[in-house]
């Protein structure tokens, strides 16, 4: 039987009518796992675990494609006609510069996908598995049938699986079935042959996402042989959907082309009436109609936003949709949670509160090594059945385990778990030991709303259930407490002092956990009961210190106009204390979630722009907070790693997920994943937002103001009754070399120093603004001039008509090369951004004025350029010149500087 018919075997298989033994036995699997010899030869028999995805664009289709547009399509066909009417060196000439201008657009449009390409590879989601009797996490597309997955809340899951042990897990199929309702998962076998696939609970589909519980499954179907590879072919002629932005400027193209074709028509009629032959005037107004639009807009605008969110991605931010670039730009606000995105996410055990006394810890990070002192003094943590008990609970009641990789130590888990097992290595405790003397029986997840997780465990003939979470939630589950080794009922003043504790930890910066333990009977296993009249062990204080680098962006941000509020579930002491120490806090309010409840939604309108810190704040908050925020006018990123943040991270208009700690529906539902998990990459891509929008700005500024600079210059030396100062070709050539080189060079411009020190980008207002139109207008209106005085004072001092054209030309191409200099900032001197920061500017400046020069020089392509040599005299008049328009944009500049600190403007990202 070949691998094909294997694999159709496989699949076609009602895995759900199997017992687990069965399914493994057929899968030739084993709780275990595969090896890793096993794993790659079942990669070869069934290929990877992808969905075959639409083929794009060939490179011979795409080169095909940049000369299928109608005016390059007209202008080979005039160059056809020039030919043929004599004009052969002309056509010649027209054919290789399209040909050239062809070839530059294949290899923008070809890079620009490639980079697309990549970025997608980046966002490859990951599995856990276990592999040689080891849990490991690996990228989705190198799953296999027989790998066993392991499966924990929030995760997405990568392939069809056959569930081999659950607890308490509930999934949502709504992806595959329609059905909004969660679906509850057993591991039993299903004995009717004609259950649907909403009915198959001890199956789980790629897809789909675990919002409850945990387990463990076996794959029974990767790729296209799963139930979602089976409809895959209905997705895959959806086409890729435009950014905003591209929409705009698409809008502008066509409004361009159009203006360009009426334009050159009226001038080549015009020109036929002054005289010119009607093919010379043809191909010239089809090349003027070919200058004025920017058909290199949609590469530049591709390759501009590939390169921002390849350069994010080193600053450690993934983009998974493109409009989040352009929507990052103009972020006013910023709702970052606290743990491990403003922290260093290390929690570290620093005091214990047991028996009425309290302990430190030294030590720092995860490296299990520290003392333990009462008073400066140091003890012997094993010999205290207080510690003991409050640290076996700690390590029963997680689902976290402490690992040395490579001399390094690593939590892999939640860290406030990993923080009470290293404190456990410190006392000397084996953790695996511990785990062992007491298996888990069952458990009941923590939630953001019960802010509470407990576990039982079978000790002999005993049942124990462990419990931690918020001090005031685990108190209100105890009724008893241990002194000096007995179990007494806790008193009110029990009560009082321990959370007199609680708030002096929490004053300190100390998140803070209280842990319960209870002895229970078989038959309460499942009741409510478990939760009821527990025995308090004591609390434990730990901290998890600020980023010295979120300091940092949180000044950056204020410079910027972005305000970064903080959104935590811990208690307000402790976010007040980390706030301040961030200057996050200084002069807003604080609140928390009860008080936030209390609030009505138009009461939360008014206030919200007040609050900088929320504190014990459930996922449910975050959507008021951010619908708020949004109902106020601000563009709003939101972080979140939890399932329950996924709707919040959709309601943002920046949705951001934890790479490291979120859940795979958070990283589903984000625009952005943090690869970090660092505020300061947040504020990084903000940044590199706002760069990317910019330099789209800025060419179009640079491309618009040359091309009407052209056009200013051809219809005034018409009116004038002047030669035409420029030939088709040259007007062709002009085009490539500024459209092609220049333009692409500004789209990859480096980020402005001062970038972040302007206020956030105003999303209702056209790309196209007031200031840059009349940017455009000006400088193109000046280029005109100067090109226009050039060209009179040859022909008012004897030169020739082509000797003046060919003045004409070098001083149009030194303008717009000097005007790309000046377009690197609307704002900025260039003489503050330095002349060699862009060196792909300089290249291209470079490679340009090497063609221009060589047409000039080379005698062979003047006749079909229409040049002429021209003298060190004539080359100075028209570098002198053309530097006026350095010279104006500084000035320009200047007094845009000075009118906005004399009206106490803050500069807006243009």
């Amino acid at each position: 039987m070949n691998s094909r018919q294997t694999e159709n075997k496989l699949s076609s298989s009602n895995w759900h009518l199997l017992s687990v033994e069965e399914t493994l036995e057929k899968l030739n699997t084993k709780p275990t796992g595969l090896t890793d010899e096993e794993a790659d030869a079942r990669t070869l028999q069934y290929g990877e675990n992808e969905l075959i995805k639409a083929k794009g664009k060939s490179a011979f289709v795409l080169f095909i494609s940049q000369f299928t547009s109608l005016l390059i399509v007209i202008l080979i066909v005039a160059a056809v006609i020039s030919a043929f009417v004599g004009n052969v060196i002309e056509a010649i000439a027209i054919i290789i510069i399209v040909i050239l201008a062809g070839v530059l657009g294949f290899i923008q449009e070809y890079k620009a996908d490639k980079a697309i390409e990549s970025l997608r590879k980046m966002t490859d989601p990951f599995t856990n598995v276990i592999r040689n009797g080891k849990e490991i996490s690996i990228p989705s597309k190198n799953l296999v049938p027989g790998d066993i997955l392991v499966l924990r809340t929030g995760d997405k899951v990568s392939a069809d699986a056959r569930l081999i042990e659950i607890i308490s897990m509930k999934t949502d199929e709504a992806s595959l079935t329609g059905e909004s309702i969660p679906s509850e998962k057993s591991a039993k076998i299903i004995k009717d042959a004609e259950t649907t696939l909403g009915d198959r609970i001890n199956m789980i589909y790629m897809g789909t996402s675990v919002l409850y519980g945990r387990g463990k499954a076996v794959v029974t179907a990767i790729g296209m042989q799963t139930e979602q590879g089976k409809i895959a072919g209905i997705l895959q002629g959806a086409e890729q959907r435009k950014t905003p932005l591209q929409v705009d400027l698409d809008k502008v193209g066509k409004m361009l082309g159009i203006f360009a074709i009426i334009l050159a028509a009226i001038l080549s009629i015009f020109g036929i009436f002054r005289g010119y032959e009607i093919v010379e005037m043809f191909v010239w107004g089809v090349a003027l109609a070919v200058a004025v639009i920017p058909e290199a807009l949609p590469a530049v605008v591709t390759i501009s936003l590939a390169l921002g969110v390849r350069r994010m991605s080193k600053r450690r931010a993934l983009i998974r949709k493109l409009p989040a670039v352009e929507t990052l730009g103009a972020t006013t606000i910023i709702c970052s949670d606290k743990t491990g995105t403003l922290t260093q996410d290390e929690m570290t055990v620093r005091k214990i509160y047991t028996n009425g006394k309290i302990v430190d810890i030294s030590g720092v990070g995860y490296v299990p090594i520290g003392d333990f002192t009462i008073d400066g003094s140091k003890f012997n943590p094993t010999e205290d059945r207080d510690i003991k008990n409050i640290l076996y609970a700690g390590i029963l009641c997680s689902d976290t385990s402490l690992q040395q990789n490579d001399g390094v130590w690593k939590v892999i888990g939640d860290p406030t778990e990993g923080g009470i097992l290293v404190a456990a290595s410190k006392a000397g405790i084996n953790n695996d030991e511990i785990i062992k003397l007491f298996p888990r029986v069952d458990e009941i997840p923590f939630s953001s709303e019960r802010k509470q997780m407990t576990t039982i465990h079978q000790f002999n003939e005993e049942l124990r259930a462990f419990s931690k979470g918020a001090p005031e939630i685990i108190l209100s589950s105890c009724a008893f407490i241990y002194r000096n080794g007995e179990k007494i009922r806790l008193s009110e003043n029990d009560r009082k002092d321990i959370i007199d504790v609680a708030h002096h930890m929490g004053e300190n910066a100390l998140r803070v956990l209280g842990i319960a333990e209870k002895s229970i009977p078989s038959n309460e296993i499942r009741s409510e009961s478990v939760e009821q009249n527990m025995v308090f062990l004591g609390l434990v204080g730990m901290i998890d210190p600020p980023r010295s680098e979120a300091k940092e962006a949180v000044f950056l941000c204020e410079q910027a106009g972005i305000k970064p509020v903080m959104i935590t579930g811990d208690h307000k002491i402790t976010a007040v204390a980390i706030a301040r120490e961030l200057g996050i806090l200084k002069h807003g309010k604080v609140m928390t979630g009860p008080e936030l409840e209390r609030l009505s939604d138009e009461d939360l309108l008014q206030q919200v722009e007040t609050i900088n810190v929320y504190a014990r704040i459930a996922p449910e908050h975050k959507m008021r907070i951010v619908t708020a925020f949004m109902n106020r006018g601000h563009i709003v990123a939101m972080t979140g790693d939890g399932v329950n943040d996924a709707p919040s991270l959709k309601k943002a208009d920046i949705g951001v997920a934890m790479g490291i700690t979120g859940t795979d529906v958070s990283k589903e539902a984000a625009d952005m994943i943090l690869t970090d998990d660092n505020f300061a990459s947040i504020v990084a891509a903000v940044e590199e937002g706002r760069s990317i929008f910019e330099n789209i700005r800025k060419y179009l500024i640079f491309l618009l103001s040359g091309n009407m600079a052209t056009v200013f210059a051809m219809v005034s030396a018409l009116i004038l009754m002047l030669p035409l100062p420029l030939t088709a070709v040259q007007i062709l050539f002009i085009n490539f070399i500024m459209d092609g080189l220049i333009a692409i060079a500004l789209g990859v411009e480096p980020p402005e120093p001062g970038i972040m020190r302007r206020k956030p980008r105003n999303t209702n207002e056209n790309i196209l603004n007031k200031r840059v139109v009349f940017g455009i207008s000006s400088i193109g209106i000046w280029i005109a001039i100067v090109t226009m005085c050039t060209f009179l004072w040859a022909l008012n001092n004897g030169y020739s008509n082509q000797q003046a054209g060919t003045i004409f030309f070098l001083t149009l191409i030194f303008s717009r090369l000097f005007n790309g200099i000046n377009c690197r900032s609307m704002e900025d001197s260039i003489f503050k951004l330095g002349i060699l920061t862009n060196k792909p500017l300089i290249y291209s400046t470079v490679i340009a004025l090497s063609l221009t020069l060589t047409v000039i020089f080379v005698l062979f392509l003047q006749k079909a350029f229409g040049t002429t040599f021209l003298n060190l005299k004539e080359i100075i008049v028209a570098l002198l010149a053309s530097s006026t328009v350095l010279l104006m944009a500084e000035i320009q500049k200047h007094t845009w500087r000075l009118f906005t600190v004399k009206k106490g403007i803050k500069m807006p990202a243009i």
